[in-house]
């Protein structure tokens, strides 16, 4: 998914979403963003993880979605820098584990 500002969402999996915010919109959330145990933050980084594990974590993604949308219109980033590649590319997602062993 993406908006005028570049790519905001995509899929590493059918459970791991990358979103990306702006600072500020991580920066307002981020109490919040980490009191979920399915979010992770990276420092530095625009993108926060989802892990999508119950219906709660869809409507979460629902939500940041629009959060991500509004964030780039109202704020932009001022730096006006790239982005940078995704959590996933930092090697900071979520631990995959293989269930089927256990």
């Amino acid at each position: 998914m993406s908006s005028v500002q570049g790519e905001i969402a995509h899929f590493h999996s059918d459970r791991d979403v990358d979103l990306r915010l702006t600072d500020r919109a991580i920066r307002r959330f981020a109490k919040d963003l980490r009191d979920s145990g399915a979010i992770r933050i990276v420092p530095g980084s625009q993108w926060v993880t989802l892990r999508l594990d119950a219906a709660s974590d869809v409507d979460l993604l629902l939500t940041l979605v629009s959060v991500a949308l509004q964030a780039q219109q109202a704020w932009p980033d001022p730096a006006d820098r790239p982005p940078t590649g995704c959590n996933d590319q930092r090697g900071a997602g979520f631990v995959k584990a293989d269930l089927g062993r256990f």
